[in-house]
């Protein structure tokens, strides 16, 4: 799936990275416990997350995470958006909760990447 087919999915803003729209991720996950981002197989997916911090974006470098979705409407502030643009990792803002913003992907034919996400 392209990130441009998960900003119109979750109808998300993109707030970094509107220039990496075609670029394909391989599954998804929802966490807001870094620990288990990084304890799952996440390069090349989507995160989605209601955590806005540096941490967030930190933790999805290493993880190799293709894009970072802030779910529930919660925008970040600058230094996390100016991490992202740095890290060259696009970052969006969707409106629906975790739960809906997950089971909409799922819908859509995006699935996890090992069953515990």
């Amino acid at each position: 799936m392209k990130i441009s087919e998960i900003r119109d999915i979750l109808k998300a803003e993109v707030l970094v990275g509107q220039e990496q729209l075609d670029q394909s991720v391989v599954g998804g996950g929802g966490a807001d416990l870094m620990a288990d981002v990084l304890s799952a197989v996440a390069k090349g997916a989507v995160l989605l997350t209601g955590l806005t911090t540096e941490q967030v974006l930190r933790t999805a470098k290493v993880a190799g995470v293709a894009v970072v979705v802030f779910v529930r409407g919660k925008r970040p502030d600058e230094p996390v958006l100016d991490l992202a643009r740095s890290y060259d990792m696009p970052v969006m803002l969707t409106r629906y909760s975790l739960f809906v913003a997950s089971g909409r992907l799922y819908m859509n034919g995006l699935r996890g990447l090992d069953g515990s996400w």
